[in-house]
């Protein structure tokens, strides 16, 4: 998982987007994404209905799943094949490291930030309006996150929803919901790299590299070895039970811990929900004036061990044993370059290909109906996502 700096933001981003600049920039995105990222082919599904509902006059919300670094470069190059470019929301952490060039050419490109910790009713306005009046369809990416397991959606936060019906109810127009699949896959082995990174990894934790062994009991063994360093800091002592077991029941004690230490509920949510309301107090407090050293040092420590929950929330624990996929190993151990060996990237390790499937458009009600109606669209988005995903692996598998 890549650290950010969790605070108040420094200031907002709006976007300013210049189609011109989207089409002159053209050949710099195309050139990071074939010789940097090494993602090549793109192939894009389902763009004319999305176009033809952009040509009709509709708001158009895309919700894909957040599968892989540059994956907005892709989602912009899929939106070529829908006629104009998109915005798209994007944690304003992203504007802030990326320094001044890089915020501006964003901003060109379409992007606004989000405060995803705190209330930031000032995107929520901003993303309704987009999604009401815009000949732009609108991004957003409901997981949040990047967890590097591009096979499974994560739960998808509600605020993609609450903006699609909030502007729905405004509209003059039709709002519509576009589901959205990326997935990709190696054409080049990256088993050479992959071996490699292993050997790395098992050295850090003063392990005997056993090149004798499949890369996936390798990957568990690592696991089991990193997870059990984490129990002795948290739990005083390595767990017994599976893998997931050991996990879930780790990320429950440091959650419920930060959920009393701040007044909260413990348990009342979905983990992401969770760590959003814990993460939103430490900053709220860390903005009071009498705080001591210790108070400081304490908070710093909590966000740490938010963070740590985050880390634990991204490993499904069998994602690889579910399916020992050559993309799910390089996931997982990508996942650990960040993690244990601190990269910011994971290092590319071959081609792949790369596939974006938009779903039908499904139309947002005027009126929501129900009063579950943000959870109920949530949920739907993203099963509909998963089951773009599913489709696009059987038909995988279904030629390999």
């Amino acid at each position: 998982m890549n650290r950010q700096p969790f605070q108040i933001p420094p200031q907002a981003w709006d976007p300013k987007l210049a189609p011109w600049l989207v089409r002159l920039w053209r050949p710099m995105r195309r050139r990071t994404l074939r010789h940097t990222q090494r993602l090549t082919p793109i192939e894009v599904r389902g763009a004319e209905p999305v176009r033809k509902a952009l040509d009709e006059g509709a708001g158009v919300l895309i919700t894909p799943n957040h599968s892989f670094h540059y994956d907005s470069y892709v989602l912009m190059e899929a939106a070529e094949q829908l006629g104009r470019p998109p915005h798209v929301m994007a944690a304003w952490q992203v504007f802030a490291q990326g320094g001044r060039l890089q915020s501006w050419v964003m901003q060109k490109h379409g992007c606004f930030s989000i405060d995803r910790e705190g209330s930031d009713m000032r995107a929520f306005r901003l993303a309704v309006e987009l999604l009401k009046d815009s000949p732009h369809p609108l991004v957003i990416f409901p997981e949040g996150e990047i967890y590097h397991t591009n096979d499974r959606v994560t739960p998808f936060r509600e605020g993609a929803a609450a903006i699609a019906l909030a502007a729905a109810k405004k509209a003059t127009r039709r709002i519509v919901c576009v589901p959205c699949a990326l997935k990709c896959w190696y054409t080049t082995d990256p088993t050479p790299s992959l071996l490699d990174l292993m050997e790395r990894l098992e050295r850090r934790l003063l392990l005997r590299p056993q090149a004798d062994r499949p890369l996936a009991e390798r990957v568990y063994r690592f696991a089991e070895a990193i997870l059990s360093l984490k129990e002795l800091e948290y739990l005083g002592h390595p767990q017994s039970g599976t893998l997931p077991e050991r996990i879930a029941r780790m990320k429950e004690a440091i959650l419920t811990r930060l959920e009393q230490r701040y007044g909260l509920a413990a348990g009342a949510g979905t983990v992401p929900e969770r760590i959003k309301e814990v993460r939103r107090r430490i900053i709220k407090r860390q903005e009071q004036a009498d705080l001591t050293d210790a108070d400081r040092k304490q908070l710093v420590d909590d966000l740490e061990d938010v963070f740590g929950v985050v880390q634990l929330f991204s490993y499904p624990g069998n994602y690889v044993a579910e399916r020992p996929s050559i993309e799910r190993l390089a996931e997982t151990l990508d996942k650990f370059e960040e993690d244990v060996l601190g990269e910011d990237l994971p290092a590319i390790r071959g081609t792949r290909r790369v596939v974006v499937s938009f779903g039908e458009p499904v139309e947002v009600p005027r009126e929501r109906g129900r009063k579950d109606a943000v959870a109920y669209w949530t949920d739907d988005l993203e099963n509909r996502v998963q089951a773009l995903l599913d489709g696009l692996n059987a038909e995988q598998n279904a030629h390999s």
